[in-house]
């Protein structure tokens, strides 16, 4: 017999509260205390926990909702379900002290925890308020933008919206940034009118991008945006938690003019490396301006080392922070590089962060104590996201507001590395000081740098490809699709433009659309166009089965809350068309073979649904190109995210054989395919303005003796002898003019494509 009683005076600090050990009984086992106004630390491990409420009351937390605990009470949390137990303080009428008491019994179960780990995290019914950084509106938004926070804010928001969550995309525009008032200067307008500008631009380039944004803040413009700033600037004031000091800052030695963010340079008090006032973007450290070594005015015609005189702005000692910024890092998706930043930063001693600045753009404080400041934009951020909510709320009839953010707000954030300071380590803070009852749960999705040629992109020095100059109809899919595979999610990557042509002749057109232009063929020409039914089932096709069943679990973690990665879905949506491609070829053998009818339409089969699954599974990437391999599919556009591998209905009316999904990057097809094309179309008797340079002879239904007068054609005016293997199993009509113009003296294809041009 094993007894164990609740004995106060053993326990010891665990978990934020009292806990003690109850050995013996095969598991892990304890006693606890919650004091009246405390909690446990809010945790998640791989054990499954049961927990009997002995005395006392209070709530359980769990993703933002409150359930009741009082004695007699049994909740059993499975692992990695996130739980907090609350005691909010009562009455001593137990003569306890108002304790919360409660037995413990915690057993590892590692089929059960791996279960709970492959399973898809989902929100449940809490909305999910989905941030991308509000860009500048100091220029138009390029590549670099366009590859992080818009293109993985938008492809998280159409993944969890697919698995019914109540997901929303917001954005904006930061117009009060000191760096619009250089943009200003520099483009002849007020402030205002270069904010309101960019701001129209930003949101043009986000829709070419297929980026829809069901909140977009425009905070110089917005009626209520500035009264919400200033009641929020009242709320730290009112907390006690920040206050007016003086401390150094810099001044320009000739001008006299106050210097921060991109008005000066230095050295990094963190990194030792160069950077602009108030944040490094090499290490993610913040600077006060004054501690910057061997500062000088950026831009100007000094070059004095600028005046250090004391300034007395509104301040906060963040070092006094360090607990709760931990333990708000203990509580979402907070990846290691924003934990090791903020830990880095609470090793030094004091770090004092100013939150208002002298200027006349941006929002005044109601306080006077600071004349001719105003609240710095990035603290005014912080609120600025609240306001989004409440302004979304106020349309769609939802009574969210921005003094009263609700427990039950998903947060979830995607930045560049350089904002990541002030999102995962300064907001928190600023939401603990104005609202000290709301516990706020955000996840957090970083990328570092996107390089253009091995150089950052950069608004100000204009180094960037802008989203205007590739983005159309027709290119969308395939920049979605490259950025998707390269954008900078741990190491910063390069764009080149030849990647990219590369990858659209390569993957997209060489691959993709040749497997699904090749599969419509096949169904045209067996099946009347329509979807056959399988018929009977070869180990290999039961094989090939689970293997896309593994992709659609691969592609699923990929685009998941936990493990969110548009590299690895990239990869895994090139990984169904190769897989299905492999296979297509080995099937492929038997195809006009009498006898093996049956196993035939089950691998046709298996490929349609191989392409019904690249269809749902692409959506969230590329949602354009989903829609339309949808329709070729006889398909509704993907609205719901599969759960399982689907055959498509047999008989279903296809269109794949003339599906165009992708387009040749301009100017970028061999010289020589308008004149191979033209030769193909006289040999068939095809239409002139039927669209061939990206189908294979053997799609378009050449027969041997067509292709023996193409042969001797290229013979005849270049010399080049392709065998008849290459002609019609060597790729397409434009890939195959690239071979030709390879082995052909280059006088003859200039002579030929002259001709062709006149």
């Amino acid at each position: 017999m094993i007894i164990a009683s609740y004995d106060a005076g053993a326990l010891e600090q665990a978990f934020g509260i009292g806990m003690s050990g109850v050995e013996g009984l095969g598991t892990g086992a304890g006693w606890g205390r919650v004091a009246p106004g405390g909690a446990t630390d809010g945790h998640h491990h791989d054990e499954s926990e049961l927990f009997v409420i002995v005395r006392g009351r209070g709530e359980f937390v769990v993703d933002g909702a409150r359930h009741p605990a009082a004695p007699g009470t049994v909740v059993l949390f499975e692992p990695f379900e996130s739980h907090v137990l609350r005691n909010p303080g009562q009455d001593d009428t137990a003569g306890d002290g108002g304790d919360l008491v409660f037995f413990t019994q915690y057993w590892r179960d590692a089929e059960r925890a791996a279960a709970r780990a492959a399973a898809p995290a989902g929100f449940g019914d809490r909305p999910v308020f989905v941030f991308s950084t509000p860009p500048t509106p100091n220029g138009d938004l390029h590549l670099g933008h366009l590859a992080g926070p818009y293109l993985g804010a938008d492809a998280f928001t159409r993944f969890q919206r697919m698995n019914g969550a109540e997901a929303y995309h917001l954005t904006g525009s930061d117009d009060y940034q000191s760096y619009v008032l250089g943009a200003a200067r520099a483009d002849g307008r007020t402030p205002a009118e270069t904010a309101a500008h960019y701001s129209a631009e930003i949101a043009e380039t986000l829709r070419l991008m297929d980026i829809p944004v069901d909140q977009y803040t425009v905070t110089d413009q917005d009626p209520g945006y500035r009264e919400g700033v200033q009641d929020f600037f009242s709320r730290l004031t009112a907390s006690g938690g920040i206050a007016v000091t003086e401390r150094d800052a810099l001044y320009d030695a000739a001008e006299g003019r106050y210097l921060y963010e991109a008005d000066v340079r230095g050295g990094c008090p963190g990194c030792g490396g160069t950077t602009s006032g108030n944040l490094c973007e090499e290490c993610g450290e913040p600077n006060t301006v004054a501690d910057l070594t061997d500062p000088r005015p950026a831009g100007a015609a000094s070059t004095a080392a600028p005046r250090r005189a004391p300034a007395a702005r509104w301040n906060l000692p963040l070092h006094a922070h360090a607990g709760e910024v931990r333990a708000h890092h203990r509580r979402g998706r907070v990846p290691a590089r924003l934990r090791e930043l903020a830990d880095r930063l609470f090793r030094r001693p004091a770090l004092d962060i100013p939150l208002t600045h002298p200027s006349d753009w941006g929002v005044e404080p109601r306080e006077g104590d600071t004349d001719g400041q105003v609240i710095w934009v990035w603290p005014e951020m912080s609120y600025g996201f609240l306001h989004g909510i409440q302004s979304l709320g106020a349309r769609l009839g939802r009574p969210w507001r921005a003094a009263d953010p609700a427990p039950d707000w998903k947060i979830v954030h995607f930045f560049g590395y350089d904002n990541s300071f002030y999102h995962s380590v300064l907001y928190p803070v600023l939401y603990r000081l104005a609202f000290p009852g709301w516990t706020p749960d955000i996840d957090y999705h970083v990328n570092e740098f996107y390089l253009l040629d091995g150089e950052k992109f950069s608004t100000s020095r204009r180094h960037a490809i802008w989203g205007k100059e590739v983005l159309s109809p027709e290119t969308v899919d395939s920049v979605r699709y490259f950025l998707a595979a390269t954008r900078p999610e741990g190491l910063r990557t390069d764009f080149r433009r030849a990647a990219y042509e590369a990858v659209l002749a390569d993957t997209l057109i060489g691959t993709w659309q040749q497997w699904l232009t090749d599969l419509g063929a096949r169904v045209a020409k067996h099946h009347g166009g329509r979807a056959p039914d399988a018929g009977n089932w070869t180990p290999e096709h039961t094989a090939f089965l689970a293997r896309l069943g593994s992709r659609l679990t691969a592609v699923t973690a990929a685009l998941g809350r936990d493990a969110f990665s548009l590299n690895q879905a990239a990869a895994e949506l090139d990984g169904i068309v190769r897989d299905t491609a492999r296979f297509a070829r080995a099937e492929g053998l038997l195809t006009d073979t009498p006898g093996w009818e049956d196993e035939n339409r089950t691998a046709v089969a298996l490929e349609l649904a191989a392409a019904r699954l690249l269809a749902h599974a692409a959506a969230p990437v590329m949602p354009r190109f989903a829609a339309r391999l949808a329709a070729a599919l006889g398909q509704d556009a993907p609205s719901a995210w599969p759960r399982t591998v689907e055959l498509l209905t047999p008989g279903t009316a296809l269109a794949l054989a003339d599906a165009v999904f992708f387009q040749p990057a301009p100017d970028a097809e061999p010289p020589l395919t308008p004149w191979l094309t033209r030769i193909a179309r006289t040999a068939l008797r095809l239409a002139d303005d039927e669209q061939i340079a990206h189908r294979t002879l053997t799609q378009l239904a050449a027969g041997s003796l067509q292709a023996v007068t193409v042969q001797y054609q290229i013979l005849d005016a270049l010399d080049v002898d392709l065998s008849m293997d290459e002609l019609l199993h060597g790729g397409t009509l434009a890939e195959l003019a690239a071979v030709i113009a390879e082995r052909a003296e280059p006088s003859a294809v200039a002579a030929l494509t002259s001709g062709e041009a006149r």
